[in-house]
């Protein structure tokens, strides 16, 4: 982490990296939904562990330069049944406007975190 992310409220993760730019390239680390103090959000709710995995970069995308319009692709990972699935792209639309960009939608097993059920990762690309 540096210290701009530590400054905008992101919970401090020893050895974790939360992005990695390379060149008009922001490659964003899966985000989980924790608050700063980096305790779980709402655990085993779908939507609203989606709407903190979300909010958390925006966070990133102002740090480094980019704008929520810049994220390419996403991929959105929940653990539980199709309607828990079903939940989290509910907030995954709702929190894009009804315009997602290109995403994957996977059902998983278990994620890091207990309480955990929704994890997010995504490419962001400066355009010119």
């Amino acid at each position: 982490m540096n210290e701009a992310e530590i400054a905008s409220g992101l919970p401090g993760t020893p050895n974790y990296q939360y992005a990695q730019q390379v060149g008009n390239q922001l490659f964003l680390a899966g985000q989980v939904p924790q608050a700063a103090d980096g305790s779980t959000v709402a655990p085993g709710d779908p939507h609203a562990q989606a709407s903190q995995c979300l909010a958390n970069p925006g966070k990133l995308l102002a740090i480094h330069g980019f704008a929520v319009p810049d994220i390419s692709r996403l991929v959105v990972y929940v653990v539980g049944e199709q309607a828990d699935l079903s939940t989290a792209w509910t907030s995954v639309t709702e929190h894009f406007g009804g315009q997602v960009p290109a995403a994957t939608l996977l059902g998983v097993a278990r994620l890091g975190y207990p309480g955990q059920v929704v994890e997010i990762d995504a490419t962001v690309v400066k355009g010119p």
